[in-house]
């Protein structure tokens, strides 16, 4: 079946319906649009662009795999949390405002938020493949640890426990790249989906679809947050007065390895919890 022969399915308008009337409402700080926007237009968005990227492909996170989706969302939360940890203890870049007062409330706003990271961002990554080249995946049999996939891993170690033993604002680059290097050996080495395996075959496509799905979901996230009245406030000490939106310009050179880092922490999760087939990751 053509791209053309393909109905637009419902999900595009309700994920489009959303996205507005959560953008004005909050701009007319209506609740909850204007304490929830995040969730709400991120919800929005993962179901728009599911939709189009099953009219374009024929299959899709919400279309083809929904358990999987289901469990990717859960997923998001707990990875996602590793970061707020080492913001609030060692790297201190970022602190929130205009939040609930109520503590269920918060943590509800909190749980739904942090539940979107990843899917948003593999839905764009798979939304860019759409117009790219896409490929199908080869299958991957484990890798051995060789010599240099070790030195990764204990590269990986090294930047993730820097921030940690010197804790410092200046560190926030380790934690963004430190668990690239760490778990995308062990992934190859179990088989699973890996970027030194794309490498290896000459394949740069899930790297140049996620990093383009980083920087694009970091746009969005700073363009939602600007009016926002629950927000993130930047303290990144680089340039903190040269700024899109909330965001710092330098601090977007963070998003393209984010989007990586939550591949390959998803995949170390998906091989070790989830026993269904795995749905490919924007290739």
């Amino acid at each position: 079946m053509t791209t053309i022969e393909r109905r637009i399915p419902a999900r595009v308008w309700i994920g489009a319906a959303v996205m507005l009337v959560s953008q004005f409402a909050m701009l007319a700080r209506v609740e909850p649009f204007h304490s929830w926007h995040t969730p709400i237009s991120w919800t929005g968005y993962i179901l728009f662009v599911d939709g189009i990227v099953w009219k374009r492909r024929g299959h899709s996170w919400l279309g083809s795999a929904p358990r999987e989706f289901c469990f990717l969302a859960v997923v998001s939360v707990p990875l996602w949390l590793i970061f707020e940890g080492y913001n609030k203890y060692f790297i201190q870049n970022w602190y929130y405002v205009g939040l609930p007062e109520s503590l269920p409330v918060r943590y509800i706003g909190y749980i739904w938020s942090f539940a979107t990271i990843s899917p948003g961002i593999f839905e764009t990554g798979d939304l860019i493949a759409s117009f790219r080249r896409p490929r199908p995946a080869p299958a991957t049999p484990p890798r051995p640890l060789t010599n240099g996939a070790w030195l990764s891993i204990a590269a990986g170690a090294a930047l993730l426990l820097l921030p940690i033993v010197f804790p410092s604002p200046w560190l926030a680059a380790p934690v963004w790249l430190g668990f690239i290097f760490l778990l995308d050996p062990l992934n190859a080495r179990a088989g699973s989906e890996a970027l030194v395996n794309d490498f290896d075959r000459r394949r740069f496509d899930r790297l140049v679809n996620l990093m383009l799905a980083g920087l694009v979901c970091g746009l969005v996230w700073e363009f939602w947050n600007y009016w926002a009245g629950a927000k993130w406030i930047y303290t990144v000490p680089i340039l903190p007065e040269v700024k899109v939106f909330e965001m710092p310009i330098l601090g977007f050179g963070g998003f393209p390895p984010f989007a990586l880092e939550c591949f390959t922490m998803y995949v170390a999760v998906r091989r070790l919890c989830w026993r269904g087939a795995p749905r490919p990751i924007s290739v």
